[in-house]
């Protein structure tokens, strides 16, 4: 089989896993970079608030996305865009969780994707110092890029996963996976409790 998926990276407004506000993604066909797109999002209510700490990280404000679809509006643009592929993420645990939380923060059904983390990956393929994004996207190959935006960090993601297929000398990911000795593992639906946050500070 190709080496086919969709990488993808959300930024968020806050800790709460549930305020996505900015997605990106970059669409793989049989190793080939193919099509990418990414946009701002509207938080969830009760998730809206911005922190100052992730302003500072990935530039994203309020105000900036005051105009932006909300999730619910977006959700299925995001998942024409993926289609029936396996995501993949560098640290995909936390890309998941937001893909599930602000799901639930909005009562939409979030689709039971497969996935794989380029994190992961790179620990088991690449002997680094660290495996933050932009270093293991500099093993790979992929030079300097805009970490933190959303559609920039699928992006090097990408070619981490195409690089690492390469080394492994496989042709999918789920190949990928079982010569890296990670896993490929599926969406859960579970009850955990949405933290909410207030709209501002008291």
């Amino acid at each position: 089989m190709p080496l086919d998926f969709t990488a993808i990276d959300f930024e968020t407004a806050n800790s709460s896993n549930a305020s996505a506000c900015a997605v990106g993604l970059v669409r793989v066909r049989n190793g080939e970079v193919v099509a990418q797109t990414g946009w701002l999002i509207r938080p969830p209510a009760g998730h809206d608030r911005f922190f100052d700490l992730n302003t500072r990280i990935h530039g994203i404000t309020a105000e900036d996305v005051a105009d932006a679809k909300g999730w619910s509006e977006q959700l299925a643009d995001l998942a024409a865009f993926a289609g029936a592929d396996v995501l993949v993420a560098h640290n995909a645990g936390f890309d998941m969780a937001v893909l599930k939380r602000a799901s639930e923060a909005t009562g939409d059904e979030c689709p039971p994707y497969r996935y794989a983390c380029s994190l992961q990956a790179a620990r088991r393929v690449y002997a680094l110092d660290s495996y933050r994004l932009p270093f293991v996207a500099a093993e790979a190959g992929f030079g300097s890029f805009a970490h933190h935006n959303a559609t920039a960090d699928a992006l090097a993601c990408a070619h981490v996963m195409i690089d690492i297929a390469r080394r492994l000398q496989v042709s999918d990911v789920d190949d990928l996976a079982a010569a890296a000795g990670i896993r490929v593992s599926q969406m859960a639906i579970t009850e955990a409790p949405v933290t909410f946050f207030p709209a501002a500070v008291a």
